[in-house]
C-alpha cells in the first residue's frame, strides 16, 4: 500500500467514484455512515437535521448512505427516508442491513430465519420510504446462520422481484475469511468490514479474496469511532450515552496514545488528521468507499475534503464511458 499522501490544488479535485465490486452502480468513495442518526452516539437527531446532513452531502456529490435495522428500531432508516420522500431517490445508493432486532439503547438480539429476515426487508422500505434497497447486507451474524442456504435462496428471490439491488456481507469479525470466501457463491457483491489504520487486519486474507472475486469492499469505522479525528488525547472519556463509554478504557487508552504517535510521525504537518485517515483507507486497491459518520454539515465536508487527496489510479475507479 502506497501512504505517502500529496494535496491536489483545490481546483483539480471533486468527490470520486469508483464500481462497487462487480456491480453496475457507481458509489462515491466518501458515504454518509449513519449510525449516529439512531441515537447511540450521544445526540438525538431531528429530521431538519438529517435533511441538512444529507442535502450537504448531495451537494459535494456524495451519494452512498450506509443504514441498518438495528440503528434504533429502523430509526436510522425513518430519518433517511423522510429525506429520500423530498429528494430524488435514484440519485442515491441506499445500504442496509437485516439480522437483528432493536431493544433499546445497545440491546439488540440476532434473528436471521428466513420469515423474519423477509419482515425486516418489509420494515426497512416502509422506513426508507422505497421501493427497493440497493445494497442488502447480512449483518455481524455467526457462520452457522450465515451458511443456511434458505435464507439466501429467500433473498435471492426477493432480488429477482427488484426488491433488492444487490445483496452484501457486513462481516462482524476482520478476519471472517469463511463468510468472505463465500461471497460469490451466495450471490453477494461487497463486503462491509471495520477498517482503519489502527485496525489493519483485513489486509492479511480478507481483501485478497475481495480482489480475487471482484468484491467491492466498504469500510466503516474508517476513523476508528472517532478515535482518528485528532480531537481526543489520551485521557479522554465518554458520556453514558456515548457508545464509547462502552468501550474497555485501557484499549481505549492505548489506541489514544498509538494516535498520537500516528499523528506525530506519518500525518503531514498541518494536515487535518481525520481527512489523511479517510484518504488513507482509500488508498488500498481492495477499498471501493469509507463510510464514516457525521453529526452536522461540518463534518460532512470535512469527510468529503478527503478526495482532494486520491488519485485516479484506483482499479475500481469510475470512468465514463467514450
Amino acid at each position: 500500500m502506497i501512504v505517502d499522501i500529496i494535496p491536489i490544488r483545490r481546483e483539480e479535485w471533486q468527490v470520486k467514484y469508483r464500481r462497487l465490486g462487480k456491480t453496475d452502480m457507481k458509489v462515491s468513495v466518501i458515504g454518509v455512515g449513519t449510525w449516529q442518526f439512531g441515537g447511540e452516539w450521544g445526540k438525538s437527531f431531528a429530521q431538519e437535521e438529517v435533511n441538512r446532513i444529507l442535502g450537504r452531502a448531495k451537494e459535494q456529490g456524495i451519494n452512498l448512505l450506509d443504514t441498518a435495522e438495528c440503528y434504533g428500531d429502523h430509526l436510522s432508516e425513518e430519518l433517511i427516508g423522510g429525506y429520500l420522500a423530498q429528494d430524488r431517490r435514484e440519485d442515491w445508493i441506499v445500504a442496509t442491513k437485516f439480522g437483528h432486532h432493536f431493544h433499546e439503547k445497545f440491546s439488540r438480539t440476532d434473528v436471521f430465519t428466513p420469515d423474519d429476515v423477509l419482515k425486516q426487508l418489509e420494515a426497512s422500505l416502509k422506513a426508507l420510504r422505497t421501493d427497493y434497497v440497493d445494497l442488502y447486507q447480512f449483518h455481524s451474524g455467526p457462520d452457522a446462520v450465515f451458511d443456511n442456504d434458505a435464507l439466501w435462496t429467500a433473498l435471492d428471490k426477493q432480488v429477482q422481484a427488484g426488491k433488492i439491488r444487490h445483496l452484501g456481507i457486513s462481516i462482524g469479525s476482520n478476519k471472517n475469511i469463511h463468510q468472505t470466501s463465500a461471497a460469490s457463491r451466495i450471490g453477494a457483491s461487497a463486503i462491509q468490514v471495520v477498517y482503519n489504520r489502527l485496525e489493519r487486519e483485513p489486509e492479511s486474507e480478507v481483501f485478497p479474496s475481495c480482489q480475487e472475486q471482484d468484491l467491492g469492499v466498504l469500510a466503516r469505522v474508517p476513523l476508528a469511532s472517532g478515535y482518528l479525528s485528532g480531537k481526543y488525547k489520551p485521557g479522554a472519556t465518554f458520556g453514558a450515552g456515548d457508545v464509547r463509554h462502552r468501550h474497555d478504557p485501557a484499549a481505549v487508552e492505548r489506541k489514544l496514545k498509538e494516535v498520537e504517535s500516528i499523528q506525530a510521525n506519518e500525518v503531514p504537518t498541518g494536515m487535518d488528521m481525520a481527512k489523511w485517515a479517510l484518504a488513507w483507507c482509500l488508498k488500498h486497491n481492495a477499498v471501493t468507499a469509507v463510510i464514516p459518520g457525521c453529526k452536522n454539515e461540518e463534518q460532512v465536508d470535512a469527510n468529503a475534503a478527503a478526495a482532494e487527496l486520491l488519485s485516479d489510479n484506483h482499479p475500481q475507479a469510475w470512468k465514463p464511458a467514450e
